[in-house]
């Protein structure tokens, strides 16, 4: 179904017939866009149009979208890959090819890797490994507490001078209110960002699925949504009194996003994001003990569901990232109260946001730039835009054409999706990075 393209030196490449969508500018109408070298190096509606044609000059490679959309390569801000360290699970090549399959041209890594990205040579190692694969960029997150344990705190400043983007322990949360006010009150000093976990562990011990009547019926341990926002009022507090900017992942729950949008209205600097299980899904698809959707934080009840939708719609959700986390076989086929959390998303980002527009939540433009300039623009990231002079990070996709997500095809290491067997719709087509493409969609494989 899909092919890796051998890494070359890029030239000039006119993609053209294309609907140009680019949520930073509000561009979204036909039109072309011309690459060179690693650069966009021009954009537009009129760009090569010759009457009802096109006329692209000698010497220029030319691409024809067919009518189909061409945005800014996507942005994932919360992706676990599993190297050094966790090779069983996924590597950076594995979680390359998946990324560029779902036309994920940025990713931001975890740190909860083996060692724990807490020192600048694990930094280095990420960002050389990468580079040397040539597939989607890969930026790292510094732990923001050596080990990623929550108990000192990892040289922060360092670390974000060796390339770490933001400071959080990533699975983990950190759970220290005091550790958590030393780390903000450094972090302000420099302008840096912490993202947090928001969970308070000693509410979530031995909790597998969202506590309710559900977990309940099947016999299983709960996790109160308590614990979610316990942590996200603590955090928020402490930012107050510090001025550090803070980033919650993968809120679920209608109170704590509540609590953000309040935090927010007066003008703290609190962002946040989500998951698409946490819009898409909700608790009853844990089904019988199905442990592709054993998750955490856990799927939600349709109440919690629907509100983050409504943040997505109106804002208060700042951007959709895919909380790739693979695990291994071993793992999930396990009785569900002993499988391990986590499911991937790589290849599923597009088309479970596009669900947003397909079921007129909101417009596509709207729900491309959850997964394009907002992630970028959060982590200041040289991305998410067709901006003349920008990298050529581009991606081509049919945003009505439906396939059925299967576990086993998908082009990650591990397979444990909670969308298996889900129909959706929207394909990745193609996917450039700094002008070179790196994958296309081959239908006759």
């Amino acid at each position: 179904m899909a092919g890796a393209i051998p890494r070359q030196m890029p030239g000039k490449t006119a993609y053209i017939n294309a609907h140009l969508i680019d949520p930073a500018t509000g561009l979204d109408e036909k039109g072309a866009l011309l690459s060179d070298g690693e650069n966009i190096a021009d954009v537009g509606p009129g760009l090569f149009r010759v009457g009802n044609g096109w006329q692209v000059p000698d010497g220029v490679e030319t691409v024809d979208c067919a009518g189909q959309y061409l945005s800014p390569g996507f942005v994932d801000i919360r992706v676990e890959v599993g190297e050094p360290g966790q090779e069983h699970k996924g590597t950076l090549a594995s979680a390359g090819r998946a990324a560029t399959g779902g036309g994920i041209t940025t990713m931001v890594c975890l740190p909860n890797t083996d060692p724990v990205i807490d020192d600048m040579s694990v930094v280095e190692f990420v960002a050389r490994r990468a580079r040397k694969l040539g597939l989607t960029k890969v930026y790292p997150y510094g732990a923001l507490t050596k080990g990623a344990r929550g108990q000192e705190l990892a040289e922060i400043g360092m670390l974000s001078e060796a390339g770490a983007v933001a400071f959080t322990d990533g699975i983990h949360a950190t759970a220290n209110a005091r550790v958590m006010a030393q780390a903000m009150s450094y972090a302000a000093t420099f302008d840096l960002m912490i993202i947090q976990h928001p969970e308070e562990p000693q509410l979530t011990e031995d909790g597998v699925m969202n506590q309710g009547e559900l977990a309940t019926r099947l016999g299983l341990s709960g996790i109160p949504k308590q614990a979610e926002i316990i942590m996200v009022e603590r955090d928020i507090r402490l930012a107050e009194m510090t001025g550090a900017r803070l980033h919650f992942a993968h809120v679920s729950t209608a109170e704590s996003i509540d609590v953000i949008r309040k935090a927010r209205a007066a003008g703290l600097p609190i962002s946040c994001d989500t998951a698409p299980p946490y819009f898409a899904l909700n608790e009853t698809a844990v089904g019988d003990y199905r442990t592709f959707s054993k998750l955490s934080p856990p799927l939600r009840s349709e109440q919690d569901r629907q509100a983050v939708v409504a943040a997505l719609v109106d804002g208060t959700i700042d951007a959709i990232a895919s909380d790739h986390s693979p695990q291994d076989e071993e793992a999930k086929r396990v009785p569900f109260a002993q499988a391990a959390f986590g499911g991937v998303g790589l290849n599923t980002l597009l088309p479970l946001t596009l669900e947003l527009a397909h079921n007129a939540h909101m417009s596509l433009i709207d729900a491309i730039t959850l997964i394009t300039s907002k992630p970028a623009q959060l982590m200041n990231l040289p991305a998410g835009r067709l901006e003349v002079g920008m990298a050529a990070d581009l991606t081509v996709f049919d945003a009505e054409r439906g396939w059925k997500v299967d576990s086993g095809k998908l082009m990650s290491k591990s397979q444990n999706t909670p969308f298996d067997g889900r129909p959706v719709q929207g394909m990745v087509l193609r996917t450039v990075v700094d002008g070179r493409t790196v994958f296309q969609l081959n239908d006759e494989a």
